[in-house]
């Protein structure tokens, strides 16, 4: 009867059955197998509105989408420019930065590609890097800031850790910090073979004047502060991660809205529609996952499959590799979201097991799903990218190679320097 069951769930994703319906089918059958009643499941929605962090994310969600909305991507690339142009290979390393910064704030890599790729790729192209380098820097750096606070990724992770209460344990506060300097890991590598690539080409050194860096600063003067307040008011302990996301809404809204007016009021109701859509299809997987975690929990899933694994890996560095490839594979095959709202409760308590830190685990999980989104042969961000350049996605798959090796080896550094992850957070 299981197998039959199981042949019919595999059968209704195939066919495209909504991921909240297959989530909700599993952990209903799994609480009639076991004697329970079926209300178990709707206990968990109920238990969604007594999560305080929570709130951070339909308040991120709605200050991103404000962002991408407004000229603020265009003025974040015109500052960092002015700032790093003048370096060798400085407008790449402006392109890394941007995008790792927007991905952080809309916590999306598809819009990232879309929204910046019409600004930064004729840029690079007119500066000579190449067509090849500069759609594989662009397709690859659209994942970057996944693991930046404030990445919608990062609290959906610290939300479903939390239901397996950790020593130590997982806040989302401790996951913002152990973000930085990783993200900081994959910045600086990109970058260093930017410049390579720039002396290597003869890309020539932009001139930036005093007068256009002045005009940048002053054109960025409501935005440069944003990213302070959420960084300082976290890092120094003075703001929840609810209540910078409630600073960062009330900013954003002020300043497109009713200072700079790129926002007219007629059309903020249907962006914060399709902002609160994508919040509520969020919750609504994250309730029936929540109580499928419960069941597995409930019937020790994660303890038998601990114990099968065990039987194949008895150390911890082995276990962190075959960890890798797998999160790559599903990263290449599932979205951010419903890839962390699934594997989590699988992963995390066989993790534990090994001896993993569970913030560690979160930042290694979605340093992994960066480059899994990017993965030949169906990575999401390969086809947004081919839909965005208007290039055959083969093209894309050789131009991004160089990039997800490089990637690569700063996930691997991330699994086995634990430290570069929990310095700032523990």
């Amino acid at each position: 009867m299981i197998w039959l069951v199981v042949a019919i769930l595999l059968l209704l994703a195939a066919l495209g059955a909504p991921l909240f319906a297959l989530i909700a089918a599993v952990a209903l059958i799994g609480f009639h197998g076991a004697g329970q009643d079926g209300i178990a499941v709707a206990v968990e929605f109920y238990r969604l509105a007594d999560m305080p962090a929570l709130i951070a994310i339909p308040l991120f969600t709605l200050a991103g989408y404000v962002l991408a909305e407004s000229q603020a991507p265009q003025r974040m690339v015109r500052v960092t420019n002015a700032l790093l142009g003048w370096l060798p290979g400085g407008l790449a390393i402006v392109a890394v930065i941007a995008c790792a910064m927007f991905t952080a704030f809309t916590g999306a890599t598809g819009v990232t590609i879309v929204a910046l790729g019409a600004v930064l790729y004729p840029a690079l192209l007119q500066q000579k890097y190449g067509e090849k380098f500069s759609l594989g820097l662009l397709t690859a750096s659209g994942s970057l800031g996944l693991i930046l606070v404030p990445s919608m990724p990062l609290i959906l992770y610290g939300v479903v850790a939390q239901q397996f209460h950790t020593t130590p344990p997982v806040t989302i506060d401790a996951l913002f910090r152990a973000g930085v300097l990783p993200c900081a890991l994959m910045v600086l590598l990109l970058g260093i073979y930017s410049v390579w690539h720039a002396q290597r080409v003869g890309v020539v050194r932009e001139k930036v004047s005093a007068k256009e860096l002045r005009a940048a600063l002053l054109g960025a003067a409501w935005d440069i502060p944003l990213p302070f307040v959420i960084l300082g008011g976290i890092y120094s302990g003075k703001l929840a991660a609810s209540e910078a996301a409630a600073a960062t809404a009330l900013y954003v809204l002020v300043v497109t809205v009713l200072i700079r007016r790129e926002i007219p009021l007629r059309k903020l109701p249907a962006i914060a529609r399709e902002a609160m859509l994508l919040v509520g299809a969020i919750l609504v997987i994250l309730g029936f996952s929540l109580a499928l975690t419960n069941w597995l929990i409930d019937a020790e899933v994660p303890e038998k499959l601990f114990g099968a694994i065990q039987n194949h890996i008895t150390s911890r560095g082995t276990f962190l590799l075959v960890l890798n490839a797998f999160l790559l594979v599903f990263g290449m095959l599932l979205e951010g979201f419903p890839a962390i709202i699934i594997l989590v409760p699988l992963v995390l308590p066989v993790a534990l097991h090994y001896g993993v830190d569970p913030v560690h685990l979160g930042i290694l999980f979605l340093a992994n799903l960066q480059l899994g989104i990017f993965l030949p042969p169906v990575g999401m961000n390969l086809f947004i990218a081919s839909m965005r350049f208007d290039k055959p996605v083969l093209t894309l798959v050789r131009a991004s190679a160089p990039f997800f090796l490089i990637l690569l080896a700063a996930v691997l550094a991330i699994t086995y320097w634990p430290e570069l992850s929990l310095v700032l957070a523990r």
